[in-house]
């Protein structure tokens, strides 16, 4: 049987590639915002139970370590901040297993940068910004929506006040899943089943879809405030375009106890699930403690961005070697 060893994508293709990437480095370097480089190794992985970092035994001056492949630069760039970096981006190669598809890729880039100073919204026009340069065709007005309105309008239901059973049975319906299946589900789970099976395909269609104050529970490594309803909310959006997600951005959580209770009840929630603890990246925790700048970061899944921007049916068609050609 002969080994497939020809590229994912066409030349013509990983050109036009290069081309946008350029423009993405010409963006910042108008804004005076600083390109950095970072491991894609840690001390500490991604504790949400959504994600699975990949892990390695590595030798060290310190013998045998387990280092972690990184699901974003995000760790390493709050370290950057807290030692006085002013504003940065990245185009980092980032890690997660399992996540194969038409839109996904276990080893993929993503441009993150950090904005101290901004506020959410400086930030969502920013990143919409972006968005337009590199698709000059694009001309499709920006349309905002509250999480909460979004499952009133779509599901007919608050995904605040709904009750955990009738949630289980809702997801499994419209995920065409036994309810069985979701019995030990979370809340957040069903909830993210329901927002991506039924919510997201419907965002981005003729317009750039911002989404924001989703739970609190969502909130990761983000601020909460309380909104117009006096909810607790996470302090993020989400930016959607033809039905696929492209950036998720925060107002930073610069509280390093507060961020420390949130990794522990991620690993609690993995012992629950019976899946694998992460470690918990005690060098973040440490330059939060020290104290990181108020502001606001983004996170775009840059090979999603180029894969709409060129027209490409699967996001292997933008990427030189896709994983299961690697």
């Amino acid at each position: 049987m002969a080994i497939d060893w020809r590229p994912s994508a066409e030349i013509a293709t990983l050109r036009e590639r290069a081309r946008l990437l350029a423009c993405v480095r010409a963006f910042f370097a108008a804004r005076d915002v600083l390109e950095v480089e970072t491991p894609v190794l840690g001390q500490g992985g991604s504790t949400d139970v959504h994600l699975v970092s990949l892990a390695t035994q590595a030798r060290t001056d310190k013998g045998q370590r387990r280092l972690w492949l990184q699901t974003s630069p995000e760790f390493h760039m709050k370290r950057l901040l807290a030692a006085g970096s002013g504003p940065i981006f990245q185009l980092a190669r980032s890690f997660r297993d399992g996540e194969i598809g038409s839109r996904h890729n276990i080893e993929f880039t993503m441009l993150e940068w950090y904005r101290p100073g901004f506020t959410l919204a400086e930030l969502i026009e920013e990143a919409t910004t972006l968005v337009a340069a590199l698709m000059p065709s694009f001309a499709k007005p920006v349309v905002n929506y509250r999480y909460r309105e979004l499952f009133h309008t779509r599901l007919a239901i608050d995904p605040f006040t709904i009750s955990l059973e009738k949630l289980r049975g809702l997801a499994a319906e419209r995920g065409q899943m036994l309810a069985g299946a979701l019995a030990k589900e979370s809340r957040e789970t069903c909830l993210d089943l329901l927002m991506s099976m039924v919510i997201e395909p419907t965002l981005g269609r003729g317009e750039l879809s911002v989404v924001m104050d989703y739970p609190a529970s969502q909130a990761a490594l983000a601020r909460r405030h309380q909104d117009a309803d006096g909810e607790w909310v996470a302090s993020r959006f989400e930016l959607y375009l033809e039905g696929i997600e492209l950036a998720n951005g925060y107002h930073e959580l610069t509280d390093a106890s507060e961020q420390r209770a949130r990794f522990k009840e991620d690993n609690t929630e993995r012992r629950r699930l019976g899946l694998p603890e992460v470690d918990i990246d005690e060098r973040l925790l440490a330059a939060l403690e020290h104290g990181m700048p108020e502001g606001a970061g983004v996170a775009l899944g840059i090979d999603r961005l180029i894969q709409l921007a060129l027209g490409k049916p699967r996001l292997k068609d933008v990427l030189a070697f896709a994983t299961p050609n690697c």
